[in-house]
């Protein structure tokens, strides 16, 4: 996902802008993985393999997300963490 492209997202629920904490990038500059969040609604929106994952949580399968927030869980933020049942 291009940084340019990440400028134009917004919180699906509040319209609010997006925070970014980016883990990995492309060579080119391009943003591999990261998770963005809405600091108005506390949502999370993980990039996986560069996709944004914006559905909302009814859609989505938190199984299939779950090795993305242990893989990264040395950089998520304490809340984060216990919102998602990892260790703190």
């Amino acid at each position: 996902m291009t940084k340019k492209f990440l400028q134009k997202l917004c919180c699906p629920f509040d319209k609010t802008d997006l925070s970014i904490q980016i883990f990995s990038e492309k060579e080119n500059g391009n943003i591999h993985e990261g998770l963005m969040s809405c600091d108005v609604c506390n949502r999370q929106y993980p990039i996986i393999f560069g996709v944004p994952i914006m559905a909302p949580e009814a859609y989505r399968e938190p199984k299939s997300e779950l090795p993305f927030y242990q893989k990264w869980q040395h950089q998520l933020s304490d809340e984060t963490k216990k919102a998602l049942q990892l260790e703190a």
